[in-house]
């Protein structure tokens, strides 16, 4: 059996977001309307400084306007509350997005709740999750599930009656992608740390996600031969074969082993990751033409 076809996020992505800056232009010249998306950052946090400088990078690029709010460490969670009932009511800001993690003295549970579920581009208001596991159309579906299931379905086509394995249950990636798949008509289960007999749990999957955060879990003979594997899974490790102190990218998946069995696999990185900061823009598209009273772009 031959490698398994390397499902290329970063040309994926790539494509949403020409679609998405083509929706732009369309929106500004039929309706004058640009989409607005605001990004709140508390603290100095590394990794979200530059996740919140691509995301606002990739908006300007897309022909939307980026509204960026660098608060410091010490902000008051009264204060952040406020900021965000002022972008709720704010007609230029179509979309909400407060960068996870938070400082321990905020609730991320009142920040999420306090943006208005039709501004909630991540997905994570338990309005939107009601929604979505629900199958309302008109969730917010957040966005690294959502670019999964785009992704499953171009190699793919017809999900239906196939048998998906989610490994990970967490309320970002884990459940909003059992809920996708279950709309698609997948036989869906869900594992995690406490599942007996994972690896035959694994086995019987046609499809099969891993998120669940933990460097190279998922072993080739885990995996049914020629099943799609998405790996969502971003870990560090250390890579002494580049130096001392040196480390590399991993996901949850051990690729080397899991390219010989798989018929596709995502990569990482260049697979799932790429293809968040595509979602989100297309979620603040989708929201500005819900609030202003105009059909989603078909594509999108």
């Amino acid at each position: 059996m031959s490698d398994a076809k390397i499902i290329d996020g970063k040309a994926f992505a790539e494509g949403l977001r020409e679609k998405v800056a083509a929706a732009v232009l369309d929106l500004k010249e039929s309706h004058n309307l640009t989409p607005g998306l605001a990004v709140v950052l508390v603290g100095e946090d590394p990794a979200s400084q530059v996740y919140v400088r691509n995301k606002g990078k990739q908006t300007v690029d897309a022909g939307m306007n980026s509204y960026e709010h660098r608060l410091r460490d010490e902000t008051t969670e009264a204060e952040l509350l406020e900021l965000i009932d002022e972008l709720n009511g704010n007609s230029q800001v179509h979309g909400i997005l407060v960068q996870l993690p938070l400082p321990k003295h905020i609730s991320e549970e009142k920040v999420i709740g306090r943006i208005s579920p039709n501004k909630d581009v991540d997905g994570f208001h338990v309005i939107n999750t009601g929604k979505l596991n629900t199958g309302d159309s008109s969730a917010m579906v957040p966005c690294t599930p959502l670019g999964c299931l785009m992704m499953l379905k171009d190699q793919l086509g017809d999900l239906s009656g196939l048998r998906a394995l989610v490994l990970g249950r967490s309320n970002i990636v884990g459940k909003p992608m059992a809920s996708l798949l279950i709309k698609e008509s997948c036989t869906v289960t869900v594992a995690h740390s406490r599942t007996r007999d994972l690896e035959e749990e694994c086995r019987r999957a046609d499809i099969l996600i891993a998120a669940v955060g933990r460097p190279q879990m998922v072993k080739g003979s885990w995996v049914k031969p020629g099943a799609t594997v998405i790996d969502v899974g971003i870990n560090r490790i250390p890579a002494p074969e580049k130096g001392e102190g040196k480390t590399r990218l991993v996901g949850d998946v051990d690729f080397d082993e899991t390219v010989k069995v798989a018929g596709a696999i995502t990569p990482v990185p260049g697979g799932v990751g790429p293809m968040t900061i595509a979602c989100l823009l297309r979620n603040t598209v989708v929201a500005a033409c819900a609030q202003g009273g105009y059909d989603a772009p078909e594509g999108l």
